[in-house]
């Protein structure tokens, strides 16, 4: 099987669709900002802050790399992961990648974002943000499934995409 590969803006349901798939097909779920996280020891808002954003995107950009030399994953990526060509281009290549397209003054009022850095401008700041990643999502997307009623639905058409 070829991975199935999450893409979305932050709080859109990646990793929890992640986690049901992977149930499903008993597999594993690798999400880009815990393997990140562990790897650094940091959380990404201390990474973000101490490091800056350019060290947190060349850390996604290294893992990317590495998981697309893999199959039979599901793959959470973190919201930014597919602005920078040089990490979502393997993935896309490795596997089927789905955008998680939901409304995101719908996200930003579920109070779903807590403490995420590119959370903290607002909810006008939040949705701005994803109209100009939005594109680029679509671009990168194999399918894109659009505001799923639940993370079991988004499942569910992912695997019916899959033929699964």
């Amino acid at each position: 099987m070829k991975n199935i590969v999450l893409i979305g803006m932050m709080g859109c349901g990646k990793s929890t669709v992640g986690a049901l798939l992977a149930k499903r097909l008993g597999v594993e779920l690798i999400d880009t900002d815990a393997l990140i996280e562990a790897r650094e020891g940091r959380t990404i808002p201390w990474i973000f802050r101490e490091r800056g954003e350019d060290y947190f995107r060349a850390c996604e950009e290294r893992v990317a790399g590495e998981l697309a030399g893999t199959s039979g994953l599901v793959i959470s990526c973190g919201g930014g992961l597919p602005l920078r060509e040089e990490a979502i281009r393997p993935l896309h290549g490795s596997g089927t990648v789905f955008f998680l397209c939901r409304d995101p003054g719908v996200t930003y009022d579920s109070g779903v974002l807590g403490d995420r850095p590119l959370a903290q401008g607002g909810r006008e700041a939040f949705v701005e943000r994803f109209a100009r990643r939005e594109p680029v999502y679509r671009r990168w997307a194999h399918h894109v499934i659009s505001d799923p009623p639940s993370p079991e639905a988004a499942a569910d058409a992912i695997l019916e995409v899959l033929k699964l």
